[in-house]
């Protein structure tokens, strides 16, 4: 329950200034919102305010702002266009851009605002500190009792300070027994471990290196910075964060793999470790959150913004607007394909975390 409630958290603070963005764009340009949602129909719950229907909605995977005039994901049947000035389709297509983009333009600023405190608050990261985030099941570093959280201080009685260094002990020594020092929770422990050998590419070469199973977490040594630095290192994570949200699409694009997408089940337990690290591990996790959800809205599918905004292109160009019917038909296929790959993305999700197992365990 702990889990879900940071679940919630974290995802409808993102969701609820994505879709504020929308709220905001479409009234600076006199379109009239019927419906501001958080979480996808049916509505549960909401109160009407003007000719705002503000609601939550009982799947909460989502979001969105519904218009006079549009067809989107709320799927509310066909639209009945009268040309007045406060409809979506009356708008130029300029306007109708700005609203479409208005989200993720404000999930990049919600990044930016959340780096920028984060570098005021605590400085800049300049090296990663060798604290375990996950243990992978069956790993050497499992078998010797390793935890994420685990603070690593030593290798065969050598101080280890930073992430590359750990890594750089482990990999010279493949099948090799190393004695590990770490600390968890104040009190300190040690075990044998022996890295597996495994290829990896290593200055253009492929070598023979060792790897105990561990991945890093967000836990960084800090640089104090006065707010000109905060503001700069606040863009520049905004922008390397943005890059590496980029890269990662594009490998699940291109090479048609679900590896590199994580559903709500891996959103939950990333929140509840960062949530268990500290507030401040938390917000840098929903500004990551955010960047990666604005840029995947703005793929072409229809349903997403990137499909309303391929619509609008479209439409702007040909001067002409599509027919009600065939809109309501593309979201429809749209919303379809969205959920089989958020079903897929669940799946994965269920058995990396084994989520049955964990349920079984309940009973």
């Amino acid at each position: 329950m702990i889990t879900l409630l940071y679940f919630l958290v974290t995802i409808g603070i993102i969701v609820f200034i994505h879709e504020l963005g929308h709220f905001l764009a479409a009234k600076a340009v006199g379109i009239r919102v019927e419906r501001f949602s958080i979480g996808y129909p049916p509505r549960v719950y909401g109160r009407k305010y003007g000719d705002t229907d503000y609601c939550i909605s009982a799947i909460p995977l989502g979001g969105y702002v519904k218009m006079s005039g549009m067809i989107d994901e709320s799927l509310g049947g066909e639209e009945k266009l009268t040309g007045a000035p406060h409809e979506f389709m009356s708008k130029k297509t300029w306007e109708k851009t700005l609203v479409i983009t208005a989200g993720v333009l404000m999930n990049f600023v919600l990044a930016f605002v959340i780096f920028s405190f984060l570098a005021g608050v605590q400085g800049i990261p300049i090296a990663a500190l060798p604290v375990v985030n996950e243990v992978t099941a069956g790993s050497p570093a499992e078998q010797a009792g390793l935890r994420a959280a685990d603070r690593i201080v030593s290798i065969d009685g050598t101080p280890v300070e930073t992430w590359e260094q750990l890594v750089g002990i482990i990999q010279k020594n493949p099948d090799q027994s190393l004695v590990v020092r770490w600390t968890r929770a104040g009190a300190e422990m040690e075990a044998t471990v022996v890295p597996k050998s495994e290829e990896s590419k290593v200055d253009g070469q492929v070598k023979q290196v060792g790897r105990i199973g561990i991945a890093m977490g967000p836990y960084y040594k800090f640089e104090k910075v006065g707010p000109g630095g905060a503001l700069k290192a606040g863009w520049e994570m905004t922008i390397g964060g943005g890059a590496l949200v980029l890269k990662s699409l594009w490998k699940a694009v291109s090479g048609f793999s679900m590896k590199e997408l994580g559903g709500p089940i891996a959103i939950a337990n990333a929140s509840k470790q960062a949530a268990d690290a500290g507030v401040l591990y938390l917000l840098n996790l929903i500004g990551m959150l955010s960047l990666s959800i604005g840029l995947l809205n703005l793929l072409p599918i229809p349903a997403l913004d990137g499909g309303h905004l391929v619509i609008v292109v479209v439409e702007g160009v040909a001067r002409r607007k599509l027919g009600d019917k065939v809109k309501i038909v593309i979201q429809q296929v749209g919303m379809v394909l969205l959920f089989l790959l958020m079903a897929g993305v669940i799946a994965k999700d269920i058995i990396h975390f084994g989520v049955w197992d964990k349920i079984r365990g309940l009973f």
